[in-house]
């Protein structure tokens, strides 16, 4: 992502792990489109870990019931062995097919158009980006990306949460369904449901991730520590998912519980706040936080790896 990667591979004449950088910057097209696929790829991937992470996370809301025969999950690996025991392991899966069209249109954006926002406010003649030009560009990218993608977000978190539900009481039987259905009982509003929490939340954790992944992989590059190849990508991922989780937890915990309740169960994101800190203290704001960080972490590092290689092979097949 770095335009000083060059200057520093000079220095580091050592083999390089994967495709090297391209002499000609990828555009703005190239990055839009690797960033959506290499998105999908990390979701792919890292879905069940998602899908454990809202289940620990609406799990003990009111509304939910709680007698002798209620699931309850425990850890990351119990909800995953859970979930595969009593629902089978497509459990792990649902809501995939909108967690890709999710990714197509969210990541392209908050991460594709990154680099392009950061120039637009980067002063005329400034030798690179300072950090208030990261932060805002990663605020910008991520709000723009929220407002386009929510719907597919709404129905990915109820498709997650629907399987913890008794067989008769699940109400989406396909993704399509789960569109027209909240589109039909809801209105429309319904599809961008938790929209201002997700803002805050992607806010946060796009800055947290790209933040972090540039400036990371800046100071190795600078430092000479690493040359610009899969090594340094992946720890500068790794860095970018913890520092994201630690400073999202509390917001992804209400967007969750918020996007999942049912008409009229919150009057809006406030009085969900106070139901989650009145219900289970400050302590609740980080339900699910290992496999929070288990799936970003991976996440992050399966999306950043895969969108340097995919920059590169499309520059490469393009000349």
């Amino acid at each position: 992502m770095m335009s000083t990667a060059e200057l520093h591979l000079s220095a580091h004449p050592t083999t390089m792990v994967g495709l090297k950088p391209p002499e000609v910057p990828p555009t703005a097209a190239v990055k839009f489109f690797s960033a959506g696929t290499a998105g999908c790829i990390a979701d792919l991937v890292t879905f069940p870990l998602d899908t454990a992470k809202v289940r620990l996370q609406i799990q003990g809301e009111v509304r939910i019931p709680r007698g002798a025969g209620t699931v309850q999950y425990r850890g990351v690996l119990g909800t995953l062995s859970t979930m595969v025991r009593t629902e089978g392991p497509r459990s792990l899966y649902s809501g995939l097919a909108a967690g890709l069209q999710r990714q197509m249109s969210f990541a392209s954006i908050r991460i594709g158009l990154y680099d392009s926002v950061k120039q637009l406010y980067t002063p005329k003649g400034a030798e690179s980006a300072g950090l208030g030009a990261r932060v805002l560009a990663g605020c910008t990218t991520g709000a723009v990306a929220v407002t386009c993608a929510q719907p597919t977000d709404v129905v990915k978190v109820r498709f997650q949460a629907n399987g913890a539900l008794p067989a008769g009481a699940r109400r989406y039987s396909g993704t399509v369904d789960a569109y027209c259905t909240i589109a039909r009982e809801e209105g429309v509003r319904g599809l961008w449901r938790g929209t201002l929490p997700n803002i805050a939340r992607n806010a946060i954790i796009n800055c947290g991730e790209l933040v972090t992944y540039d400036l990371v992989k800046d100071a190795l590059l600078r430092a000479q520590l690493m040359t610009d190849n899969v090594p340094c990508h992946f720890v500068a991922a790794f860095g970018a998912g913890f520092c994201a989780t630690l400073v999202a937890s509390p917001v992804d915990v209400v967007k969750t519980r918020y996007m999942n309740a049912g008409p009229g169960q919150y009057r809006n994101v406030l009085s969900c706040l106070l139901a989650l800190l009145m219900q289970d203290g400050l302590a609740g704001f980080y339900k699910g936080f290992v496999p929070s960080f288990l799936r970003l972490g991976s996440w992050n590092i399966v999306m950043f790896v895969s969108y340097e290689q995919l920059q590169r092979a499309t520059v490469l097949a393009q000349s």
